[in-house]
């Protein structure tokens, strides 16, 4: 049974970047999303770098026509950055060449210089500075968006903010699926937690099945996904067969499952 990966509405919303950057960005990102819910700021760090160097290789490509490899490192980040300001590029949308280079230096200078994992002081600010970073390759990434998909900027900000990658530590991914680990879960409560981890995005009910392993589709489809439906704890798309989680369901994995 085949188990394809989840894809992220930013799949579409920017469906416009060449494909040499969009995978990479989009998987950066969801990554540094993952590490702040799972207060991993040192992580937030190393992945705002990711996501600052990939941007910038997007931008130089469309403002210069020509890009660093990804098999070479970036010269110096900033200088590269001051190259694409003051570009005499006038066909280029002035966000890509004026705007987000500028708000690149600013994340990674804060990445580099704060180190989100430095020592001493009165305050223990890597928090601050993580979700400082954070917000900032949100504003990066709702920039692109309005930029290639032409979205209003409130419209890239609901969904930015809509990307919630949860830590769940009861859900263990491995070799393309994902299975529960805390024991004794019903059947139901396992299929809320598995999507509760992935509140934005839809999961084949066939995944659903494979994951818990359940031992008839048919039954499972019945007993399980169709009585959480009409409990409004998920959202069961016969027409797709595939769910997504209700805030109702979210709420009951937050006050009695986990």
């Amino acid at each position: 049974m085949s188990t394809p990966k989840l894809k992220s509405p930013l799949d579409a919303a920017l469906a416009n970047v060449d494909s040499t950057f969009r995978g990479r960005i989009i998987k950066q990102f969801l990554a540094l999303k993952t590490a702040l819910a799972a207060g991993n700021d040192k992580a937030v760090g190393i992945e705002a770098g990711h996501v600052c160097e990939t941007v910038l290789r997007l931008l130089q490509q469309e403002v210069h026509g020509n890009h660093t490899g990804f098999g070479k490192k970036v010269g110096n980040f900033g200088d590269e950055c001051r190259r694409l300001v003051t570009s005499n590029n006038g066909a280029v949308n002035e966000s890509l060449r004026l705007v987000i280079p500028r708000a690149l230096i600013y994340v990674y200078t804060m990445r580099n210089k704060r180190g989100i994992g430095h020592v001493g002081g009165d305050v223990d600010a890597n928090r601050i500075d993580a979700v400082t970073i954070a917000q900032s390759c949100d504003w990066v990434i709702c920039e692109l968006i309005r930029c290639f998909h032409g979205l209003s900027l409130e419209e890239a900000q609901d969904l930015v903010d809509g990307l919630t990658i949860r830590s769940v530590p009861e859900v263990w991914e491995v070799g393309g699926k994902k299975r529960i680990l805390k024991k004794g879960l019903p059947f139901k409560d396992q299929v809320l937690l598995l999507c509760y981890q992935a509140p934005n995005s839809t999961i084949l009910s066939e995944d659903l099945f494979d994951w818990v392993e359940y031992s008839n589709f048919s039954v499972f489809k019945k007993k399980v996904l169709l009585e959480l439906h009409k409990d409004r704890l998920i959202e069961y798309d016969q027409s797709a067969d595939c769910v997504t989680i209700s805030p109702l369901g979210a709420k009951e994995v937050q006050d009695r499952v986990l």
